[in-house]
């Protein structure tokens, strides 16, 4: 099998740190480009009204656009250039009318006001009831995907690989809808395909790491060797296999975004976003054990300088092991 990082030593314990900057950076970022953009960009499914796509004999401008849809009076639409000039994206808000008799009569309208003749390519149309039902049911998708995972990771290994895993998760999400919030991209259904698949592809890239860790820790600790040691001998070993996985994901989503065209540019962006964030968080999420347990041995030893015994808790950074105390 073709293998790139043979025999890696690549520190990743050691930068941990900057991993968690990184991270809660990315997190903060995120939350406030969403606040300040007074939430996500939801799209028709989600918001209820019409979506209409049209294109027109010749090019035309954004204000014969308006025009023709000001003199029907449906109130605020919002026109995006779909492509090139003759082509155009309409959104307006819900409507009394039947998508029959509102597609005919934003076909007559826009006709006139440019003098050219307009096809109706796409007319979507959904109440606001359901854009409402559809925001809940995709929130308690994308829960119910963490918590299977969360009790399957807490079976698979222990609770607390679940709850490491579930923090990586919960930060792919984040950053992803941070970054579609930053590029003014909407939140829709084919959106939140891509926000599912994101999950069940960090979370496969993560079992692979923690299944290697737990792999080695059941051969115990060598000689001098530290859980930090540990877990980086499993990231370099799994490297090879993570970057090549990644790669080749990444280039199939990357190649959707550049010639997948508008219709599935929302769907694509989300995608690359979410393999660079999935694959960085992986590596994260490992590095977290090495705190968690870190912080479970000085417990452990304020409790046994309290007055009571304590197990002894493995060594999991430098100057914490056995022959560390007897120097």
């Amino acid at each position: 099998m073709f293998q790139i990082f043979v025999n890696a030593h690549y520190d990743f314990v050691g930068k941990r740190r900057w991993f968690y900057v990184a991270s809660l950076g990315a997190v903060a970022l995120s939350i406030l480009s969403i606040a300040l953009h007074g939430g996500l960009n939801y799209g028709i499914d989600f918001t209820g009204g019409a979506l209409i796509q049209v294109r027109y004999d010749k090019p035309v401008k954004v204000g014969d656009v308006r025009k023709g849809l000001d003199e029907l009076g449906l109130g605020s639409a919002v026109i995006q250039q779909f492509g090139d000039s003759r082509e155009y994206l309409i959104r307006l808000p819900p409507s009394e009318q039947s998508s029959e008799q509102l597609g005919t009569r934003v076909q007559a309208a826009l006709a006139k006001a440019a003098e050219t003749q307009v096809e109706i390519r796409r007319l979507e149309f959904v109440g606001p009831q359901v854009g409402r039902d559809l925001q809940v049911q995709a929130l308690y998708a994308v829960l119910a995907g963490m918590a299977g995972i969360l009790i399957y990771v807490a079976i698979r290994f222990d609770f607390r690989g679940g709850v490491i895993a579930i923090f990586a998760l919960a930060h792919d999400v984040m950053v992803t809808l941070g970054a579609l919030s930053v590029a003014r991209l909407e939140m829709s259904l084919p959106v939140l395909a891509a926000l599912l698949t994101i999950v069940g592809y960090s979370i496969n890239d993560t079992i692979v790491v923690f299944d290697r860790i737990r792999e080695t820790r059941g051969r115990g600790l060598r000689r001098g060797q530290i859980l930090a040691d540990l877990i980086n001998g499993a990231l370099n070993q799994t490297l090879s296999r993570t970057i090549l996985t990644s790669f080749t994901t990444f280039l199939a989503a990357l190649v959707l975004l550049v010639f997948g065209g508008e219709v599935l540019r929302d769907f694509a962006f989300a995608l690359v976003v979410g393999v660079i964030t999935g694959t960085y968080s992986s590596v994260a999420a490992a590095s977290l054990i090495v705190d968690w347990e870190g912080w479970l041995a000085r417990r452990s030893r304020a409790s046994a300088g309290a007055g009571g015994r304590a197990p002894v808790a493995p060594a999991v950074e430098k100057g914490q092991g056995p022959a560390a105390r007897k120097r």
